[in-house]
């Protein structure tokens, strides 16, 4: 019997029972954490802004890697590492390391910065390198988007976030019309098109600007749709079509150029 109380005490007290009992408990702390958050994010989901969210998912970033450093610590610690001597090394080693994960490093720097500035939030709709998309999670080294035109997720450096542009929610749309309509009829019909397109999916507003250009065959008239980031596409086609039906309408031909060829 005391055989086996000893053999038991070994294993109880034995490194590897107390390596696995913190590692589970470390990722056990980190679950719970996490339901909580997520718990929080559902309960507030409708009154949550977008920096809101993005706080959100910054904070689950943090704790990821919080928990994956204190654990592994510990570990080391239990198994008889001195962590002191460790973290002395790191900063004899910590220039020669740095330049190895400097790009990481400029990453999390930036990671906070998108933050503090401000620059954009989980929901903007952001332009990178001419693509387009929904910012789905902000994190400690990458920026992920979701594309509006393929669907597609994205992940970008956030070293990178000089080349992001946040996208406006205003489009621009020229309506062409022939130089022999009077501008008064012209503006009528524009008036027209203008009302309908408010009438659209997705619109907020619409409002005629005033004439844009004299084109070669056509005096181009033109608009802004205030109008939902995510479907800007969508919305800009159905205003080209609200038009063209206005044109029909009223009988409009949509001027284009035209060659003439003379045989001799």
């Amino acid at each position: 019997m005391e055989n086996v109380n000893y053999y038991l005490d070994k294993i109880l007290h034995s490194q590897i029972i107390i390596s696995i009992a913190i590692a589970v408990l470390g990722f056990v702390i980190y679950r719970v954490l996490i339901y909580i958050l997520n718990k929080s994010e559902k309960r507030s989901k409708a009154s949550l802004s977008n920096k809101g969210k993005t706080y959100i998912k910054l904070i689950k970033s943090i704790l990821r890697y919080c928990s994956f450093i204190i654990t592994g610590i510990l570990l080391l610690k239990v198994n008889g590492v001195d962590v002191s001597s460790v973290l002395a090394g790191v900063g004899i080693v910590g220039v020669i390391f740095g330049l190895a994960i400097q790009d990481w490093l400029k990453d999390i720097i930036r990671g906070g910065s998108i933050l503090s500035d401000n620059y954009f939030s989980v929901g903007d709709v952001v332009n990178y390198k001419g693509i387009e998309g929904k910012v789905l999670v902000i994190g400690l080294k990458t920026t992920k988007i979701k594309e509006l035109k393929t669907g597609y997720v994205k992940s970008i450096a956030n070293r990178n976030i000089d080349e992001i542009d946040v996208v406006s929610n205003l489009i621009y749309v020229s309506v062409p019309m022939p130089y022999e309509l009077s501008v008064a009829k012209a503006e009528e019909v524009i008036n027209n098109i203008v009302t309908n397109i408010k009438e659209n999916n997705n619109v907020n507003d619409c409002e005629y600007v005033g004439i844009n250009e004299f084109a070669d065959s056509s005096i181009s008239y033109y608009l802004k749709i205030d109008c939902n980031q995510l479907y800007k596409w969508q919305v800009r086609r159905d205003a080209l079509r609200t038009a063209l039906l206005e044109l029909e309408r009223n009988g409009i031909a949509i001027p284009y150029t035209q060659i003439d060829i003379h045989e001799k």
